[in-house]
């Protein structure tokens, strides 16, 4: 494995796509020890110890794995949410869908 000496990226959340997001939230506080932390029609988001969780309808966001990235701006332009985080959508090699997100505490 080849030593490194740059700050690692952290992954801040995963995004899974589900029909109805009050019905799997419900399944969610009812099956989980999480916090949601947001919730609209569109999307909800759930804190764990270590990692969040997105709940997003499937016509409104794609499923995708959010990473905090430093210089995720050098992949284009950073759109700018409602939370006040900064990302892009990017696709790996394998067309997995991928969330470069500005720093959290930057």
């Amino acid at each position: 494995m080849q030593e490194t000496h740059t700050k690692l990226d952290a992954l801040h959340h995963v995004a899974i796509q589900v029909k109805d997001i009050g019905r799997a939230l419900q399944w969610y506080s009812e099956n989980v020890n999480a916090e949601t932390v947001y919730q609209d029609d569109t999307w909800a988001l759930l804190r764990f110890q270590n990692i969040y969780l997105a709940l997003v309808v499937p016509d409104q966001h794609p499923p995708h794995i959010a990473i905090e990235h430093e210089g995720a701006e050098r992949h284009g332009k950073l759109k700018k949410h409602r939370d006040g985080t900064e990302s892009i959508y990017i696709e790996d090699s394998e067309g997995n869908m991928l969330e470069l997100m500005k720093p959290v505490n930057n």
